[in-house]
């Protein structure tokens, strides 16, 4: 199996840079499983409905966050809403979201 890990992604140029390159990756690379790290996708501060659904286009199995991913509060609710979305790891329980991802390939 081969996964790509695209690091973060910053605003819209990264988005943009994000959706034009990726597919190229793939198939250059022969990705399997595809993890990009979103934390900083809207404007440089988190990740917002519209950026999320943005990014829903592109064949991503899996993104990752960090401290920035708590950015914008409605986090929690796309947390709830899409399960590749992840928080950090090490945050303590009762956080929201998940920090862990057990996705398939084709």
């Amino acid at each position: 199996m081969k996964i790509l890990f695209v690091g973060d992604v910053i605003g819209k140029p990264g988005r943009k840079a994000l959706a034009r390159l990726l597919p190229r990756l793939i198939d250059e690379h022969r990705a399997d499983y595809v993890i990009v790290n979103v934390e900083n996708a809207a404007g440089g501060f988190g990740v917002t409905a519209d950026v999320l659904d943005e990014l829903d286009e592109l064949p991503i199995h899996c993104m990752t966050s960090g401290n920035h991913i708590w950015d914008k509060k409605e986090v929690v609710e796309l947390f709830e809403r899409d399960p590749r979305l992840l928080r950090p790891a090490n945050y303590p329980a009762g956080n929201p979201g998940r920090g862990v991802h057990v996705g398939e390939t084709a």
